[in-house]
Order: structure tokens, then sequence, then C-alpha cells
């Protein structure tokens, strides 16, 4: 009876290894898993801090009228399609109205022409994100099914469908197009590097979008276009056509210009508020002597009294839009001036990336409610469903930023000598790898200080978005070709099964 039920149980585990992928299991169990939270009542996301109208009202939605609106405490989720002229106009440059123009489209054309459901947001992202995990997996585990790809699969689930990921779905916020558009991003490099495809131009075009949907789906993302332009310079190595090349340097140029672009494009407005909290939440926050630092700046130093307020601070000492305070305070600096201060006053500026380096793997939002109303939750309830991986690098991966600086030179360090064997060999994909990884790490780097330098410590866990997202994304990278085999040597890999 045992010999019977162990061989049962080898074909059907012989059965599942040749008609289930890893990459498809990782696909399978994320849809179940985010599909509840998402989809079935009580459903979960993202209660509105604020940030949510900048999205709304512009593209054609409303807060609904009778009905109470909740700010923090708890999530909304139906709102009004407006149905005459919008006279809203954007206050930012951004991506992001092409994910929700797709959400209302979809919503219109399946359940109500005048209300939104907040679920068709999450439904747009979630089929989105559900490609980004099959790419993902497919990334990490090609060309093998050894038994050990699975437990790939099952950590890309783990880290990459935790709740803190994917209750943005059900929301306006910004970074859930950033998560997708980073999954898509990071896997089709791979993807290309290890040749997974004999055509290879649709992942270069992947690429290239997946990018530039990236950086100007938020203005803070302009810098990182250099981490990902160094990214798609790596494809050199790939290709070999003089045409193939310079569409790769064309590439790279554009995803360049679209930084930029992203960061001309900042609104007047928007770039006020970011100035103001950049000084009085980070530069007088932290400095030793307020009053001096102003002084040294040409700034009256009467205006240390701003230190510690936000510029939505209802008992603000002075207006923050008077003529007055804009004559003899806002005028008076730029980011540029406070990149200046914080690089003259390093031990100022440190305390300020340790204060965010506490953050760092922060991912849920731990400032708003993340049910309806009618769940009967308390206010500002939180979900634990399915957050275990981002409460454990919440609570133990260390909160100093000097540790930042010791895993990028681990990473880098571990990648270069895999370079150096591709370089020899004559296999491009550890070069590849090995920019991939310089890439995550400065937009780490460039997160953190675009973070402080451009908003202080003001919403610090949603603007560092980036950091545990290219963390978790370099250390499944590690983890998979530890398993594989193949951190240094990819010739081996490739001699197994296809």
């Amino acid at each position: 009876m045992g010999a019977h039920l162990r061989h049962g149980l080898t074909r059907g585990l012989l059965w599942f290894r040749s008609h289930v992928s890893p990459a498809a299991l990782a696909v399978i169990l994320s849809a179940l898993i985010v599909a509840y939270l998402l989809f079935i009542p009580p459903v979960n996301g993202y209660a509105n801090n604020g940030d949510f109208d900048r999205a709304i009202y512009v593209n054609g939605l409303y807060r609904l009228t009778g009905k109470p609106y909740y700010f923090f405490t708890y999530m909304i989720q139906k709102y009004g399609i407006m149905q005459y002229f919008n006279e809203s106009s954007a206050a930012l440059f951004s991506s992001q109205p092409l994910f929700i123009k797709a959400a209302i489209g979809l919503n219109m054309l399946v359940y109500s022409t005048k209300v939104f459901d907040i679920r068709f947001m999450g439904l747009i992202y979630y089929v989105l994100f559900l490609g980004g995990i099959y790419l993902l997996t497919e990334a990490l585990t090609f060309p093998s099914k050894r038994w050990r790809n699975y437990i790939i699969a099952l950590m890309v689930v783990f880290v990459f469908a935790d709740s803190s990921y994917t209750l943005y779905f059900n929301s306006f916020f910004a970074e859930p197009g950033m998560f997708v558009a980073m999954l898509y991003s990071f896997s089709s490099i791979l993807l290309l590097a290890r040749h997974r495809f004999k055509r290879r131009w649709p992942m270069v075009l992947l690429f290239f979008i997946s990018t530039v949907v990236l950086i100007t789906n938020k203005q803070q993302n302009a810098p990182l276009a250099l981490g990902f332009a160094l990214t798609m310079l790596s494809l050199l190595f790939v290709f070999h056509k003089r045409a193939e090349k310079l569409y790769v340097i064309l590439g790279t140029v554009l995803i360049l210009a679209s930084g930029v672009a992203t960061y001309a494009l900042i609104t007047k407005t928007f770039n006020n508020i970011n100035e103001y909290q950049s000084m009085t939440r980070g530069v007088l926050l932290k400095a030793k002597d307020p009053e001096k630092a102003l002084m040294q700046g040409g700034i009256d130093s009467q205006f240390a009294l701003t230190r510690g307020q936000t510029y939505f601070d209802r008992y603000s000492p002075i207006d923050v839009n008077g003529k007055y305070m804009q004559k003899h305070f806002t005028d008076k600096f730029s980011f540029m001036w406070i990149l200046k201060y914080e690089l003259t006053h390093p031990s100022e500026f440190g305390a300020l990336l340790n204060l965010a380096a506490k953050d760092g793997q922060l991912t849920q939002v731990k400032a708003v409610s993340d049910y309806t109303k009618s769940a009967g939750q308390p206010k500002y309830a939180q979900t634990h469903y399915f957050t275990g991986f981002s409460t454990m690098m919440g609570a133990f991966f260390p909160r100093t930023f000097a540790f930042y600086v010791l895993i990028a030179f681990a990473f880098i360090g571990v990648y270069a000598f895999g370079a150096y064997h591709g370089i020899r060999d004559g296999d491009p994909e550890m070069v590849v790898r090995l920019a991939l990884i310089i890439a995550n790490m400065a937009i780490i780097f460039m997160t953190f200080i675009a973070s402080v330098i451009g908003d202080g410590d003001a919403d610090l866990a949603k603007h560092l978005f980036m950091v545990p997202l290219c963390t978790d994304l370099s250390l499944a990278l590690l983890v998979s070709d530890l398993l594989n085999h193949r951190l240094w040597h990819v010739f081996e890999m490739r001699g197994g099964q296809r």
C-alpha cells in the first residue's frame, strides 16, 4: 500500500511539474491571494490622505454628494463620474491618468456610467500585476523546471503579493503604477540577458515603455532616469548588430529625456509645497542652530519659527501663501539652495538620511485605514492579511543609512565578480545583471536623497516606495542565483533543462 502511495505521489508530482511551470504557479497563488484582498467584501485598500484629490477631479471623478467622505479614517469605495464639462486641470504631469482612465472606461462599460467603484481601479492594476509576476518568476527561474525553482516561485509570491504592496491597487495613489512598471522593467531586462525569447524586440519595447511610465508617474522619480539609462546601455553587450546598438542608444536618450521632462513640468504650486516642506521639515528640522542656518543663506532668522511646520498646517504662525512670506522666505531659497546646505552640513544631512532609513522598509501606509466604514472596523484600522514579509522586513531590517551603503557595496561586489567572469567567458548576462544591480542601488540612494531634499521628512514611508521595492527585487535575484548555482557561472546553468 505504501509503495502504491509513493508511486502515485511521484506520478502526481511529475504531472504537476510537466503541466505547471514555476511562473504559472506564482501567478495562480498571487491571483487567489490578492483577489481575496481587493474584491471580496470587506473590500480593502487605502484611505485618502489628501493626495487623492489631485488624481480624482482631473480624471472626471468626484465625491458622491449626500454620502459621507472620510480622510484617513476609512477608505471610500464609490465615487461619482462627471457627466458634464470637467473644468479641473492637472496639478502635475504624470502617467498615472493612463491607469485611471482605463479603470473608468472599464467601469462604464460593465458597471455604471455614473458611479465609479474603486475595485475597477484595483482590477486594472491586478491584471497588470499578474503579468509582472509571471515575467519576474520566469526571469528568475529560466531555463529550468527543477524543484528549487518552485521554491523561488513561492518566494516571489511571499514577497511581491504582500498586501502592503497590493493594498495600493484599490486607491488613487501613484505607487501601484510604479510597482507594476518596475516589475516589468526589471523582468524584461533580465529575460533579454538570459535569451528567454528568440524575438527580442518585444522585451526591449516592454522595458522602454514600463520604464518611461515609471519615471513619469511621479515627479520625484525624475532622477531615477539615470539608473534606468545605465540598465538600457548594458544591452549594448547583448546586441551585436549596428542597428540594434543605435536603437539602444536612442532608447537611453529618450529615457533620460523623460526624466528631464518630468522634472521640467513640475508645476509652480506643487514645487512651492515641496520646497517649503524641504526647508521646514528638512533643513530647519535637523539644523543645530536654525536661526544661524537661515542667516547664512541670507534669510531672516525669524522664519526659524516655521521649524517642523508643514505647508498644510492649520495653525501656522504666518500665512504660507501670503505676499510677505513669499517675498522674505519662500522666494529666498530653492532645491539647489537646500542641496548645497545639506552637502555642506554632512552631520545634519546624515541625521536626516538616518531618519529616512527608519522608514526605508515600511511599505504599508500606516497613517490611513485599509477598510471601508461598512466593514465595521475602528477608525484607522490596518489589515494584517498576508503581510508576513513586509512585517518581517519592517521589524528586522537595520534602520540606518549606513546599512544601505554596506548592502550596496556587498551586492555590487558580488555581481562585479560575476561580470568579470562574464566578460572573460564572453557571456553578456553577467554584465547586464551587474548593471541591473548598480541601477537598483543607485535608485535606492537617489530615492533617499530626492525624498529628504524634495520634501523633508513629510510622508516618508510613501516617498521611499522605490527603496523597499528595489531592495526586494535585488534580494530575489540574489536568492534565485544562489539556489540555481549561477551567481558566477552562467554556462553551467545553461547546460541544464530548457
